[in-house]
């Protein structure tokens, strides 16, 4: 996500949604980075890390939605 850091900066301090998703995309982005490390994935490993692909997803597209929102 390529925003300026002063508009993440204000956003994250004044918009508790916003501060609340991209918390949860950063720790997505960890997840993915532990299931990157892996050789080799489970089925299991392989379901959830889908999962979290769709949820850091879903949270950039309302983050970029906040975005929009207070920049237009």
């Amino acid at each position: 996500m390529d925003i300026d850091q002063t508009l993440l900066q204000n956003l994250t301090e004044s918009n508790p949604r916003f501060r609340k998703l991209y918390e949860e995309h950063s720790l997505f982005e960890k997840q993915l980075s532990e299931y990157d490390k892996k050789g080799f994935l489970s089925p299991q490993e392989e379901t959830e890390k889908s999962k979290v692909k769709k949820m850091k997803l879903a949270g950039k597209d309302e983050m970029e939605k906040i975005i929009q929102s207070v920049t237009s």
